[in-house]
């Protein structure tokens, strides 16, 4: 522990540096190639695997299984095998909810055949007919909700933009945040599409609850930003790419620890919505949340800083600084 304390303190005061700034290529390398693997796999895979919220369908829940704590597989392959026994072409997708509960989902069916399904799940899992219970679901509700999940996307994204560029002065630290941002979504989105997880309302709600905590992050590094580069006058011995490398390397622990900290709950979360609970609202909305923290933490670190110094590299404030670095340290090396 005083050994991290230590490697802490020397990072803020910048008797030790990790140079984050100056190996931006290499950050951006990565990011890039994850996306493009993360995109291309999806593609590949089909697509996204929407949840029946955004296809339609119809959905059966047999209660009170035995055989779904004891056995979860075999309890999938039954509710399998009875719908693909009675409703031809059907690809039912049948998952454990609640440690004993069954949950198959199905295309949109008539009323006889959905009927027919909940008597013969009823009698293939030995229950009670009022034990099996079946909703239809239609697909506009889930249009309706990925509307006002982009409206909500949207009107963050604008005011996000807006409060950066007022609090800090610079659209650029904006554009910044918004490429961060869009990098965590995408990332997010694509281990998705490569894993084959379910996106569902509650996924939605997680991708729009990571992007306020990447936000946070972002904005705390970028504070520590303009604190240092406003200190730096005439006799300042580093140039504005040091001042934000060395912010960076101050609140890294804070990001580190913030982090971990976020990610142990949800990660207890986690573990209980799957294999406590199973598939369930719980679940996806842990599942989001975790994956984007951990992505979130990775471009508040590696890419909005660099990228922020990268838009104004060119900048003739920002050069003047550097030549009149130099020539400070130039005169500090001719006087000794």
């Amino acid at each position: 522990m005083s050994r991290f304390t230590t490697f802490g303190n020397d990072l803020y005061t910048g008797a030790r540096s990790i140079d984050f700034v100056g190996r931006r290529t290499l950050w951006y390398s990565i990011a890039g190639v994850l996306i493009v693997l993360t995109v291309l796999i999806t593609v590949l895979r089909g697509g996204f695997n929407p949840g029946i919220e955004f296809r339609g369908g119809s959905e059966f829940r047999v209660s009170s299984v035995a055989e779904a704590a004891a056995d979860p597989v075999a309890a999938t392959a039954q509710g399998e095998e009875v719908v693909a026994e009675l409703v031809d072409g059907s690809s039912p997708r049948v998952s454990i909810v609640g440690g004993d509960s069954v949950r198959i989902q199905t295309e949109q069916l008539t009323p006889e055949e959905t009927l027919q399904v909940q008597a013969a799940l009823a009698e293939s899992f030995d229950v009670a007919p009022d034990a099996v219970s079946a909703s239809f679901i239609g697909a506009t509700w889930g249009a309706d909700i990925t509307r006002q999940a982009l409206i909500a996307l949207v009107v963050f994204l604008t005011l996000a933009s807006l409060v950066l560029a007022v609090y800090f002065r610079t659209w650029k630290m904006s554009v910044a945040a918004l490429i961060a941002l869009a990098h965590d979504l995408v990332l997010t989105a694509g281990i998705y599409g490569v894993f084959g997880f379910e996106i569902t309302p509650a996924a939605v709600i997680g991708f729009l609850t990571i992007l306020g905590y990447s936000l946070y992050d972002t904005v705390v590094v970028f504070d520590k930003v303009r604190e240092n580069t406003s200190e730096d006058g005439v006799e300042s011995r580093r140039t504005f790419a040091q001042s934000v490398n060395l912010a960076v390397n101050q609140t890294l622990v804070r990001s580190i620890n913030t982090s971990i900290i976020a990610t142990l709950p949800v990660a207890a979360i986690l573990i209980i919505g799957a294999l406590l609970l199973g598939a369930g609202t719980l679940f996806d909305i842990a599942l989001a949340l975790f994956v984007g923290t951990i992505v979130g933490t990775y471009s508040s670190i590696f890419i909005a800083a660099p990228l922020y110094v990268h838009l104004r590299q060119n900048e003739p404030e920002v050069q003047k600084q550097g030549a009149r670095t130099q020539r400070v340290l130039n005169d500090s090396g001719a006087v000794r």
